[in-house]
């Protein structure tokens, strides 16, 4: 790391201190939100933050892909956030999207990540598809999320994604983990949102399976 971009991640974690929220902190561990060091420091007060380093990135040395790596490498849960707001889309390779989600362990990071950033990937589908076929809980969740945003926007999955949405959301459905299924619920109601044909299948799955949320 060059010397320049060293001192911006430090200056950045200094920052944080005066966004320090003891309460909102100690609220994150009551409900299992652990991190090695968490600030307690709000969403809107973080996307400002990002919003100022990336009107000021033309002066760096550094490239705001090089430091939201950096930022992410710290287990400080607002540079995690604020590696997701400010790493470049379009620069993010899908390996280095894998490890992001390998290295992500709580539920809140996973939601940040899909809404600041995933979703935006050029291979967000591909990417969502593979992660809510993963045996691991926080992949499902994360890959629900981003599908349910792209569908936010009316990107309408093809025949092989609309097959695959379901199922997934099917079998997430039907298990264990209640974050996994909410994720997955949302997601189906934002799919059957499309139009009628969309909400028409959705509820011929659900039926099926004796499922049923509409």
């Amino acid at each position: 790391m060059n010397e320049d971009l060293q001192q911006r991640v430090k200056e950045i974690k200094q920052s944080f201190r005066l966004l320090m929220d003891g309460k909102t902190a100690q609220s994150m561990r009551d409900k299992g939100l652990e991190y090695k060091l968490n600030w307690g420091a709000s969403i809107p007060m973080l996307k400002d933050m990002a919003r100022e380093i990336a009107d000021s990135k033309q002066s760096n040395a550094y490239s705001l892909y090089e430091l939201a790596i950096e930022l992410w490498k710290a287990d400080v849960r607002e540079c995690k956030i604020l590696a997701t707001m400010l790493m470049p889309a379009d620069e993010m390779l899908p390996e280095v999207a894998d490890i992001w989600m390998e290295q992500t362990v709580s539920q809140e990071i996973a939601e940040q990540a899909a809404f600041n950033l995933y979703q935006y990937l050029p291979y967000a589908p591909a990417k969502a598809y593979q992660w809510i076929a993963s045996d691991k809980e926080l992949y499902q969740f994360c890959g629900f999320h981003i599908l349910t945003r792209l569908l936010m926007n009316k990107q309408e999955p093809n025949e092989r994604g609309i097959n695959e949405l379901i199922d997934q959301a099917l079998v997430a459905l039907q298990g264990d983990s209640l974050m996994v299924k909410k994720a997955a619920m949302q997601c189906l109601i934002r799919f059957s949102e499309l139009g009628l044909v969309y909400e028409r299948m959705t509820k011929s799955a659900l039926k099926k399976h004796n499922l049923d949320f509409f």
